[in-house]
């Protein structure tokens, strides 16, 4: 039997991944027209740095992070961000917004001399940082969802957030295993 996140394969037509726990983020907008999904953008996220579970990152891309909570959270706390899906140390998943919309999770970037990559991309968020290896469960579950996307859409590369932000972004980190992705479906 299937865990609650656990997705079942199929993307509807909305662009929502059957079988996975869903929280709506208000931070998305409309891709440009006829725009096609070519990218997949890794990234890694923890909040506070460095610490693990809680709500604080589905807080952030809902919009409600509580500035009081965390010292380092009256920083980010008025940042509107989002992300197509979360991928938690254990495993589970959850989407925060349709992959027919464009989520707010590359910022400045480029790709192959095109700029502003959530336009064409798919952003994956990970709970982890540049300091902590990724659990087991987490590529798992990575691995699931890039087969399913890579064949729903398009896509031509995956890349981590570093890549499309070199000098701004160094996620998913220095202790993400590149070679623990199966990054054509064909490999998994």
């Amino acid at each position: 039997m299937k865990s609650p996140s656990e997705p079942d394969g199929h993307i509807d037509a909305a662009g929502w991944l059957l079988g996975v726990d869903r929280s709506d983020s208000p931070n998305h907008d409309a891709r440009p027209v006829e725009e096609l999904i070519r990218l997949i953008v890794i990234h890694a996220i923890s909040l506070p740095p460095g610490q693990f579970g809680g709500a604080a990152v589905i807080d952030l891309f809902n919009n409600r992070l509580d500035p009081a909570a965390h010292p380092y959270f009256a920083g980010i706390a008025g940042q509107r961000v989002s992300t197509h899906f979360f991928i938690r140390r254990d495993g589970h998943l959850m989407q925060f917004v349709s992959c027919r919309d464009r989520a707010w999770h590359a910022g400045i970037s480029c790709w192959r001399a095109r700029e502003r990559c959530n336009d064409f991309s798919l952003g994956i968020e990970l709970e982890g940082d540049d300091h902590t290896d990724f659990a087991s469960a987490q590529y798992q579950t990575l691995n699931r969802l890039l087969a399913i996307l890579q064949s729903s859409f398009p896509i031509e590369e995956i890349v981590g957030h570093a890549d499309i932000a070199p000098g701004r972004k160094t996620d998913p980190g220095p202790h993400f295993d590149w070679l623990r992705v199966a990054l054509h479906p064909t490999t998994i």
